[in-house]
């Protein structure tokens, strides 16, 4: 336990439940509660980081701080759900950074703890055996078969058009960018969203190199976005069948393409890649893979791989995390699933290698890793959308969701700056 620090002023937050049902406080539970203060003491005795529990009750090795300001509500939802519990308690305003500390500062140190190999279980093994009694599985109506799967696209990528403009660069690009640099990691205070746009359109161009397209070949871009790598493909000169099942998206990835003036060599298509037909000089796929399921990756890969013309070659960019993580934490439902990415399953570079050797007759390739551009991209992100708040939330979108926003992005950068994540171009050409 750290020396005592007096609560430092800080306005605490509360949500609409009417909105958000899902942060009403749950149901005390004494046991459960007991249950999850034991856990903070355990994780917190070696951790760089402060958790102030309440005016009392501070632990933790010191660095950066969070100020918990309702306890009971805190540990309640911990102790209900160990999946989202810690998120969920930030999204209700049960507990803040210390002002002056970075969301992503403090969120580093538990994130390194599941990417160091000799730290990774944040919980003794005796604790970690009791994890199933506060570990909620995912839910059947995230299926991604179709019908499902456009359901869970559709509530992000549709989300608003006009609120993802006003923290994207121009290009709308909304995948990690590429710096180019030895490490882009370095001082993520100068990260600006004047190199957004440079380091998107290299990272697209980088993409398109890998698959050798030019002028004249024959395009498919399985989850299309806002349509930027179709736009730059099309730039080249090639013929692109750019597809998506959001369909606000679809609408405004069709205006842009129409605005950059390559019309006549993009075809926006509202379809499911397991319905595309035709065959390709090149099939891409940049970060569309962690949308599609555990149950679908065979399907995925059969599906790029029938659309690959002979001589033809596939790229996907995916974000992945450490194989024993994913087998560790597939069945699981986590916060990002519950608020963010319905459906959503992150893989590993293995399982890629394991499932295209097992059900297709595909070869890969890492031929770049982009985990630290990530980290860089999301931090400029985050900024932007903090800056561009006023404007987001002109569009009717509440404080909570701005918290749910930054804790995302925050989330997202840390897991990334620890090696949690990565982010991997893969070259993928017919054995």
């Amino acid at each position: 336990m750290t020396d005592l620090m007096p609560p430092m002023q800080h306005p605490v937050h509360e949500p609409a439940t009417e909105t958000w049902p899902t942060l009403a406080r749950p149901r005390s539970n004494p046991v459960r509660r007991y249950g999850a203060a034991t856990a903070i003491r355990l994780v917190a005795k070696d951790l760089p980081a402060t958790i102030h529990l309440d005016s009392n009750r501070s632990y933790g090795l010191g660095g950066p701080a969070m100020r918990v300001h309702r306890t009971a509500a805190f540990l309640d939802r911990l102790g209900q759900d160990a999946g989202s519990g810690f998120g969920e308690a930030y999204l209700a305003g049960d507990w803040d950074p210390e002002p002056g500390t970075d969301l992503a500062d403090l969120l580093v140190p538990f994130a390194e703890r599941f990417s160091n190999e000799e730290t990774r279980h944040l919980l003794p093994k005796w604790a970690q055996s009791l994890r199933w009694l506060v570990t909620r599985s995912q839910p059947g109506e995230q299926e991604n078969d179709r019908a499902g799967a456009r359901e869970n696209i559709s509530r992000h990528y549709d989300l608003s058009n006009a609120m993802f403009s006003e923290f994207l660069d121009p290009t709308l690009t909304y995948s990690a960018a590429y710096f180019g640099t030895p490490d882009p990691v370095a001082d993520l205070a100068t990260a600006s969203y004047d190199e957004l746009t440079d380091a998107q359109l290299r990272k697209l161009d980088s993409i398109l190199d890998a698959a050798g397209v030019r002028s004249g070949s024959r395009v498919l871009d399985i989850g299309c976005g806002w349509a930027s790598l179709a736009v730059r493909a099309a730039q080249r000169g090639a013929w692109v069948t750019a597809i998506t099942i959001a369909s606000q998206q679809a609408l405004l990835a069709q205006r842009r393409i129409a605005e950059a003036g390559v019309g006549d060599r993009v075809q926006v298509a509202l379809r499911d890649y397991r319905d595309q037909i035709g065959e390709f000089d090149a099939v891409l796929s940049v970060e569309m893979i962690e949308a599609v399921g555990e149950k679908y990756w065979p399907v995925y890969f059969d599906a790029i791989e029938r659309r690959l013309a002979p001589g033809g070659v596939g790229v996907v960019q995916a974000i992945v995390m450490p194989h024993e993580r994913m087998l560790a934490t597939r069945n699981t439902f986590t916060w990002v699933q519950k608020y963010i990415f319905p459906g959503g399953l992150i893989p590993s570079t293995k399982v890629i290698e394991d499932v295209t050797t097992a059900h297709t007759g595909l070869r890969t390739e890492v031929v770049r890793h982009l985990g630290a551009d990530y980290a860089r991209t999301l931090r400029i992100w985050r900024n932007r959308f903090v800056e561009r708040w006023p404007e987001i939330s002109g569009l009717g979108f509440d404080d909570t969701f701005k918290r749910m926003w930054e804790f995302y992005l925050a989330y997202s950068e840390a897991g990334f700056r620890t090696g949690y994540l990565d982010d991997v171009q893969l070259l993928l050409t017919k054995r």
